[in-house]
């Protein structure tokens, strides 16, 4: 049985105090579910929220490494690095890192090597822009962009693959793709899986949607039979936000 997962990505935000206030309102709040909840704060608040949360059911996560595993890489984060601290997944390929730091699909294929080399657990982000739903090119580009990071990994290692759906043009927009998209996206990335791997894998890799999920759409998003859960933008930085997308998988 897949996994259910609800991940908030905290992005660059919360400084220590803030991440420490929030930490702990999450926590007191979280239900008792079957379901995975992560969150990924900063690079400079992970060790402390580890600590923070060493006693709670919620997984500390990173927002991205680099692929190296030391060097002159001025500013970056090896996996030995966070694994040191006890961050064990993360999150890889997320729109924002393709658009503004310019990584491309064949970098990313590098940093998932990287990550499950040092037996990390990955989230893998990828989606289309607006332009390529409006031209019908979307499943197209999340078909190559799954195939040029991921589809020379051999089976093993999806059993340490989580992805992520993310339309970007329903990010941080207050857009969100319908209930029936994402359910037709997922079910599209189920099948290219499939049919380049097996079926067993496609059935059993949990797909999020992560594309402005709100208290008031998580339900019936987290419905549909090919979506497992979401990965959770700006409603993560509100405890009662997240703790209601978390109620609602």
């Amino acid at each position: 049985m897949r996994s259910k997962i609800v991940a908030g990505n905290w992005k660059m935000n919360k400084n220590l105090a803030e991440t420490e206030a929030l930490l702990a309102e999450v926590a007191a709040k979280v239900p008792d579910t079957t379901a995975k909840v992560m969150v990924a704060p900063t690079f400079v608040n992970l060790a402390s929220a580890v600590s923070q949360l060493e006693d709670s059911t919620i997984e500390v996560i990173a927002q991205n490494m680099h692929f190296a595993e030391s060097g002159a890489y001025t500013g970056e984060i090896s996996a030995d690095m966070l694994l040191n601290i006890g961050i064990n997944t993360v999150i890889l390929g997320h729109s924002e890192r393709r658009a503004y730091f310019g990584e491309t699909d064949e970098i990313l294929a590098k940093k998932v090597k990287a990550a499950l080399a040092k037996n990390m657990t990955v989230m893998f982000c990828f989606g289309e822009e607006l332009d390529d739903r409006k031209s019908g090119n979307h499943f197209k580009v999340v078909e190559s962009q799954l195939k040029n990071a991921l589809f020379a990994l051999d089976a093993k290692a999806w059993d340490s693959i989580i992805l992520a759906y993310e339309p970007v043009w329903a990010i941080g927009t207050g857009e969100t793709a319908s209930p029936e998209q994402a359910q037709e996206m997922h079910a599209f990335v189920r099948k290219t899986i499939a049919a380049a791997f097996n079926q067993e894998i496609a059935d059993k890799v949990s797909i999020l949607y992560g594309g402005s999920v709100k208290p008031g759409n998580a339900e019936e998003i987290f419905s549909k039979p090919d979506v497992d859960g979401g990965l959770i933008g700006g409603a993560a930085l509100v405890a009662d936000d997240f703790i209601a997308i978390v109620k609602a998988i």
